[in-house]
C-alpha cells in the first residue's frame, strides 16, 4: 500500500473534522524538516498565505521518477504539504502530470473544510508540481 493510500483509508475512519484536522497535524509534524538553505525564493510557492517551499528531485531520463521534499510554517499547511508529497513522490514525472491530487482531497472531506485561502494555497501547490512534471514528461 502506497502512504497516500494509507493517509486515504486513515481519513476513512475519521468522521469527526476535528480528529480529520488532528490527523493532517500529526502529519506535518512527521514531514522531515526542510533544510534552511533549500527555503529560497524559487523553492517558494506563490499564491499561499502562509510561507511553503516544495522542492523536487528527478533524474535525466525520459520520464523521471519525480521525488519532494516541503516545508511551511503553518501546522495545518505544512500537513497539507504531507499529503500533496505523499501523493506525487515516487511516481514518474507522466503520472504526476496527470494525477489532480485535489480530486483525492474531494474525496476525504478535506477541501470542503479548508478556508479559502488554505484551499487556494493547496491549489497553487499542486499546480506548480504538474506543471514542472509536464515540462519533464515524455510528449
Amino acid at each position: 500500500m502506497t502512504r497516500i493510500d494509507k493517509i486515504i483509508e486513515d481519513f476513512a475512519y475519521l468522521e469527526e473534522w476535528e480528529d480529520r484536522y488532528r490527523y493532517v497535524i500529526e502529519l506535518g509534524k512527521a514531514l522531515p524538516d526542510l533544510a534552511e538553505e533549500k527555503k529560497t525564493a524559487d523553492n517558494k510557492v506563490n499564491g499561499c498565505a502562509s510561507q511553503v517551499w516544495v522542492v523536487s528531485h528527478h533524474g535525466a531520463e525520459a520520464d523521471p521518477l519525480m521525488t519532494y521534499e516541503g516545508d511551511s510554517d503553518a501546522h495545518i499547511v505544512r500537513g497539507l504539504v504531507a499529503i500533496v508529497l505523499a501523493a506525487y513522490s515516487g511516481k514518474h514525472a507522466s503520472q504526476v502530470a496527470e494525477t489532480d491530487v485535489i480530486q483525492i482531497f474531494d474525496s476525504i472531506g478535506l477541501v470542503e473544510n479548508l478556508s479559502s485561502q488554505r484551499a487556494n494555497g493547496l491549489r497553487s501547490m499542486v499546480k506548480r508540481i504538474r506543471d514542472e512534471a509536464k515540462l519533464l514528461a515524455p510528449a
